[in-house]
């Protein structure tokens, strides 16, 4: 993974980490019920943005980066069906 990817995906996972804690924060004043939801509809979202971007780079560099110099580290070595098969497992995961 890319420093700069790194970074951006810190900052996002930091932000995300402050709007769970505010949720918390909501529950303990009692707030509204409808702007706790509204808030928890909001992590939500971030997190699957998040996520979108996590896949996006896992794409580039694991799979299309595969057997190359933009492969990440940490991939293993798979056959293209076995990397089809992870894609596919890590689809059906994501959008549950």
């Amino acid at each position: 993974m890319i420093d700069g990817s790194r970074k951006d995906l810190k900052i996002r996972l930091n932000r995300i980490s402050g709007q769970i804690s505010g949720i918390g924060r909501m529950i303990d004043e009692d707030k509204y019920c409808v702007d706790i939801l509204n808030q928890i509809a909001a992590a939500r979202s971030a997190l699957n943005s998040l996520g979108i971007k996590m896949l996006t780079g896992h794409l580039e560099s694991c799979v299309l980066g595969h057997g190359s110099d933009i492969e990440h580290s940490c991939a293993q070595p798979m056959t293209q069906e076995e990397l089809l098969d992870e894609v596919r497992g890590t689809l059906s995961n994501f959008l549950k």
